[in-house]
């Protein structure tokens, strides 16, 4: 294993520690709301604290792009792009469906990848050319061909619900075009999942650089193929983001390229 993917796996099984811990007393959880619909507890603010002491520790000079504490001082290559606990509403009413994210870019590219389900004990590791893996066993995409016959994952808008009539229209169109499509409320952990051929595909907007990082190399070293609703690579600084294997990936864009920030920014 390559020494960085080393030391975030550390890290991301530390956050997983205390995540673990405080689900077995959801009541004492303290809870403050960033926005509508935001939530962010004492227990992702903990996570991403041990996550960055951990990284830190190791690459004093890396800088950090976290949630909850957004943009570190110092300027470097690399940046350790952290999600300290994706599924935040879902970890509060104990649907346990979550994960920690974390991710290495060097000068923009990702690098290094770790989604760890802490529930399932679930851990997805991938290195930029070496492959995609659960638990030490070699991951790939899903090997349907057909997007009707396919399982599809998506988040619905919840922050700006502004966007909820198109994404209604959207909603329908693929519902009508895929066998079944799912909400489990954790982007980072649906990705992990669509490397993992759980999922056949995936698409969602209005969605972080951090709920993506980490997800995105392990769909593409697993076989897949990730950008934006136009079929584009810049999806992590435009906030949506559609993933498949290579078949569903072509069969999704046409449905979701009318729906692109793309073509509203260019406008």
């Amino acid at each position: 294993m390559h020494p960085m993917l080393n030391i975030a796996v550390k890290a991301a099984r530390r956050a997983g520690q205390i995540i673990n811990r405080a689900s077995l007393d959801l009541d004492l959880v303290q809870i403050s709301k960033k926005q509508h619909n935001d939530f962010v507890t004492e227990v992702d603010k903990a996570a991403e604290a041990a996550i960055i002491d951990t990284l830190k520790t190791a690459y004093p000079d890396h800088a950090i792009l976290a949630e909850e504490s957004g943009r570190s001082e110092n300027e470097s290559d690399y940046v350790w792009i952290i999600d300290p606990l994706d599924g935040t509403t879902n970890f509060i009413h104990g649907f346990p469906y979550y994960g920690v994210s974390i991710a290495l870019a060097h000068k923009g590219i990702v690098t290094q990848a770790v989604i760890y389900d802490p529930t399932r004990n679930d851990l997805f590791t991938a290195s930029r050319g070496r492959g995609a893996f659960l638990n030490d066993r070699r991951i790939r995409v899903g090997r349907r061909d057909r997007l009707g016959d396919a399982l599809i994952g998506t988040g619905f808008p919840f922050r700006e619900t502004d966007g909820l009539e198109a994404y209604g229209r959207l909603f329908a169109e693929m519902t009508r075009s895929c066998t079944g499509l799912r909400r489990p409320g954790a982007a980072a952990l649906d990705l992990a999942n669509v490397a993992a051929g759980r999922l056949d595909g995936f698409f969602e907007q209005g969605i972080n650089a951090w709920d993506m990082a980490a997800g995105s190399l392990l769909i593409t070293e697993a076989g897949g193929l990730v950008g934006n609703y136009m079929g584009e690579s810049d999806f992590l600084q435009l906030g949506e983001i559609v993933a498949g294997n290579p078949k569903i990936y072509a069969q999704m864009v046409p449905i979701l390229s009318p729906y692109s920030r793309v073509a509203k920014t260019s406008e």
